[in-house]
């Protein structure tokens, strides 16, 4: 009977520490090649006297070319700032053990859409690629991210990437900082 709960217990600690599964929203393989795209997970969020910011990560591979795409999403009754990815756009991640990794943009110039909603608040949505220097991703895989700086077309943005928060969006915990450790394996 003892062996019969230690192993039971065994079992139950043993699944509830085992690595997440990959979630996509996409995999897609045909006659062109491979693509696929881990779910949006959202990395920041800040509310703040009406006015509301959202950061999601996904990463994609497209016949082995891992890129990571950010979506930042505005929320105002007031002037909402357009920031602007180019050519010439870059995102830093700074890591916790000091190391900074760069990744590019990939696109052309984009400077997002301006929505207005039933309640009269406008949302700006902008959408970035952004792809990987050679040997950012085993870095990624071992430290957790600290900051990050996104240098837009004529300005730079610094966000706090927080251990863990629970987003008032959804209502989901969320433990930003880890999000390379623990997606990175989907795209590889």
């Amino acid at each position: 009977m003892k062996q019969l709960i230690a192993v039971t217990l065994f079992l139950i600690s043993f699944t509830s520490f085992a690595q997440k599964t990959c979630e996509y929203s996409e995999n897609i393989t045909d006659s062109l090649g491979t693509y696929k795209s881990t779910k949006e997970y959202m990395i920041y969020e800040k509310n703040f006297a009406g006015n509301s910011s959202y950061i999601f990560y996904s990463l994609a591979v497209t016949d082995g070319f891992p890129t990571l795409t950010i979506q930042l999403i505005q929320k105002s009754k007031g002037f909402l700032k357009a920031n602007c990815f180019d050519i010439n756009s870059k995102l830093f991640l700074q890591l916790n053990n000091g190391k900074i990794i760069t990744l590019i943009h990939i696109d052309e110039e984009n400077c997002g859409s301006l929505i207005r909603d039933d309640k009269n608040f406008d949302n700006r949505v902008i959408t970035g690629n952004f792809m990987f220097t050679k040997d950012s991703f085993e870095e990624l895989k071992n430290s957790p991210v600290s900051l990050m700086r996104i240098k837009y077309l004529t300005d730079i943005e610094d966000y706090v990437i927080k251990k863990e928060f629970t987003s008032e969006l959804n209502n989901v915990v969320y433990q930003p900082e880890k999000f390379f450790i623990n997606t990175i394996k989907c795209i590889e």
